[in-house]
């Protein structure tokens, strides 16, 4: 049997995330990730761009940017 969560529970029980995370910036499937007001669609913004930047062949370290 499959268990199945909430986006908004995997993220609240999550470990505390990175601090930088706030400092990506740019788009995604056509959003702003810094102009989202949802925290929680902002979350999933974050690592929807850290996915698209490391399938590109970037280094994490070089991932988050003011």
């Amino acid at each position: 049997m499959t268990k199945h969560r909430l986006y908004a529970t995997s993220f609240a029980e999550a470990p505390a995330p990175n601090p930088a995370r706030a400092k990506i910036t740019g788009v995604v499937c056509g959003v702003r990730v810094e102009e989202v007001a949802d925290p929680l669609m902002r979350e999933i913004r974050y690592l929807d761009k850290l996915i698209d930047e490391l399938a590109k062949g970037k280094a994490m370290d070089k991932i988050p940017r003011a």
